[in-house]
């Protein structure tokens, strides 16, 4: 018989070792993320006050001194997220409990960026959702920030196809939106593609598909000042394929403001497009002669920061 007699004093049971006493701060330091702290003020500043994100990014990259490949993740997730909001915020709504009119202004920018590397890069899921929450903890506090981490993890159970095909409106009775959803479009713009196409089938699949593309950088050399040919040997990049004055940059080419040319205001970044549209005005018939009368004046409306006018 084992134990121990009646009577008999009881063997002292050892103790146990208190638990770790609770802390009440963050469990980890902050962490200095310089990149997606400047992507998130800039969609901030576009929500806020309509401002111009490729105005505004450049901007804080230079004041804060960020380079490198920092300044390419800031780009990217900027343009990005700017660039697939509608669908970014579909998805979201989809993994939260209230609506979107009824969630903080910055958490929701804050969402959008989350939202974007989970969907449409490759930065592993945890890196994105933990990155994302930090900036959030950071600013508005522990309770918003569980809420922006809950909201992201749903957003992280399915791919971008898989959220596609449970949220996008059905091909067969509307295949205008289907489009417009998939390809990240608002769907008076699709629908514009479709009028202007003729299609709603092919033809505005590839064009939305095109529209979504993440867009190369654009240089636009200042007619008298130097050529394109000149220009791309400056800059390593390539003479543009339409524009008489254009040259494409390649891929990760970094702040094209830091470039000499544009530093020494001969060449502007600028779409090629928009090169096209400014070089059509020019060439336009003009009734009269080109002696500063009243019929050879343009009238420029609707600018934003004077590209076209400038060329």
């Amino acid at each position: 018989m084992t134990g121990y007699s009646r009577g008999a004093s009881k063997p002292s049971r050892p103790q146990r070792p208190h638990p770790p006493r609770r802390r009440t701060g963050p469990s980890r330091p902050p962490v200095e993320d310089p990149a997606r702290l400047a992507a998130l003020e800039t969609l901030r500043a576009v929500r806020q006050r309509d401002a111009y994100a490729n105005l505004v990014l450049p901007q804080l990259l230079r004041d804060r001194r960020i380079t490198g490949r920092d300044a390419a993740l800031a780009t990217e997730l900027t343009y990005g997220a700017a660039r697939a909001q509608g669908l970014l915020d579909a998805v979201i709504e989809a993994c939260s409990d209230r609506p979107l009119s009824e969630v903080d202004g910055s958490a929701l920018d804050a969402l959008r960026l989350g939202a974007y590397q989970l969907l449409r890069t490759r930065i592993p899921s945890h890196a994105a959702v933990a990155s994302t929450v930090d900036l959030v903890r950071a600013e508005l506090g522990s309770g918003i920030a569980g809420f922006v981490n809950a909201v992201l993890r749903r957003v992280a159970e399915q791919d971008e196809a898989a959220w596609v095909d449970e949220l996008a409106p059905d091909p067969d009775t509307d295949p205008v939106g289907n489009l417009a959803f998939t390809h990240a479009h608002p769907r008076w713009i699709a629908q514009a593609f479709a009028e202007a196409l003729g299609s709603r089938d092919e033809p505005l699949k590839r064009a939305l598909e095109a529209d979504d593309a993440r867009p190369a950088v654009h240089l636009v050399a200042r007619p008298g000042e130097v050529s394109a040919d000149e220009l791309a040997a400056i800059t390593g990049g390539d003479v543009a394929p339409y524009s008489p004055y254009g040259v494409h940059l390649e891929a990760g080419a970094g702040d094209p403001g830091d470039l000499e040319p544009v530093r020494e205001r001969l060449a502007h970044v600028q779409d090629e497009g928009s090169q096209l549209c400014a070089l059509a005005l020019t060439r336009a018939p003009i009734e009269g002669g080109d002696n500063g009368g009243t019929d050879d004046r343009w009238l420029d409306l609707c600018a934003g920061p004077g590209g076209k006018a400038a060329l």
